[in-house]
């Protein structure tokens, strides 16, 4: 693991979109396709706004999240409506996105319907992931009573959460799909989630998930 400081939020944000466009750029000239996973949230919306002018292959590029609500794409919740907006746009518009929600009333109902077509996308090439202040990342949550799942070595690629903490049931990557990624990057801002960045790095998977995705990720954080 490696840790970048910013003095601020804009210059983070500009340079960990043009390391994403490198690392792509780099996957691309050795694969066919690539596979580009991202959170939602707040956090990487300024990302997204200058990613979607990267001038690479974008028709080349698949795109997932690493998490999603399990709600329709269009929902005010939803992550995937925050991608359309402003990842999938621009260049981007090329890009495939691949979904992460059926319309069936529990995601254990959708996810073999959505679970094979990832699976042989595999690996991530480039993963960009967030991470709370209870050093949760994607959806894995500390207080999921699905998150021992969701750290197995031999888990599906997609697990369903439902964390006490959040009001929706969700889907996520997990753990080692994401910790497989050719190039991690892991972004926040505040001094709140780096003190929680370091109280993780005393903590097992287990208690601080984080963890269990940082092995040769590069971390960017932002004071402001």
């Amino acid at each position: 693991m490696r840790i970048e400081t910013y003095p601020d939020f804009e210059m983070m944000a500009i340079n960990v979109a043009q390391r994403i466009c490198g690392d792509l750029k780099a996957a691309l000239d050795s694969q066919d396709r690539v596979l580009l996973a991202v959170p939602g949230g707040t956090t990487p919306g300024p990302i997204f706004d200058d990613l979607c002018a990267a001038d690479l292959d974008w028709s080349r590029v698949d795109i997932i999240l690493t998490d999603e609500r399990w709600v329709p794409g269009d929902h005010e919740r939803s992550n995937t409506k925050l991608l359309k907006e402003r990842l999938l746009v621009n260049r981007a518009t090329d890009a495939t996105l691949l979904p992460l929600y059926v319309a069936t009333d529990e995601p254990e109902e959708g996810l073999p319907q959505l679970i094979p077509g990832i699976e042989a996308r595999l690996p991530i090439a480039v993963a960009v992931l967030g991470m709370g202040a209870d050093m949760h990342t994607a959806s894995l949550f500390p207080d999921s009573a699905e998150l021992d799942a969701a750290l197995a070595h031999n888990a599906p690629a997609l697990i369903p959460v439902r964390p006490e903490s959040q009001p929706e049931a969700r889907i996520t990557l997990a753990a080692h799909v994401l910790n497989g990624a050719l190039h991690k990057h892991v972004v926040f801002k505040g001094q709140d989630k780096r003190d929680a960045l370091d109280k993780a790095m005393t903590l097992p998977p287990q208690d601080a998930p984080i963890r269990a995705v940082l092995d040769g990720a590069t971390v960017h954080y932002s004071e402001n």
